[in-house]
């Protein structure tokens, strides 16, 4: 089973480049992973985000108001494997 990986964010292009990076990250390390978009603010909310874009990895947060680069997303997955 692969990873459960959340973008928090309402569909700005801060978010949708985090998307891409996280997709990229994903493709170089060969992982799998499902990949969900929440743009619902109150989803937002209750997982305690209040800057955007926020990243989820397996239910944790792990990044909130910032665009990770591909290679912080993959340090980011490899700890969490």
């Amino acid at each position: 089973m692969g990873k459960e990986i959340k973008i928090l964010g309402p569909g700005c292009p801060r978010c949708e480049a985090l998307y891409n990076n996280v997709i990229l990250a994903l493709d170089e390390l060969g992982v799998e992973a499902t990949v969900e978009k929440v743009k619902d603010l109150g989803q937002i909310a209750a997982h305690g985000v209040m800057q955007t874009p926020g990243l989820v990895v397996d239910g944790r947060v792990v990044s909130q108001g910032k665009i990770l680069s591909v290679e912080e997303v993959k340090e980011i997955l490899k700890e969490g494997a």
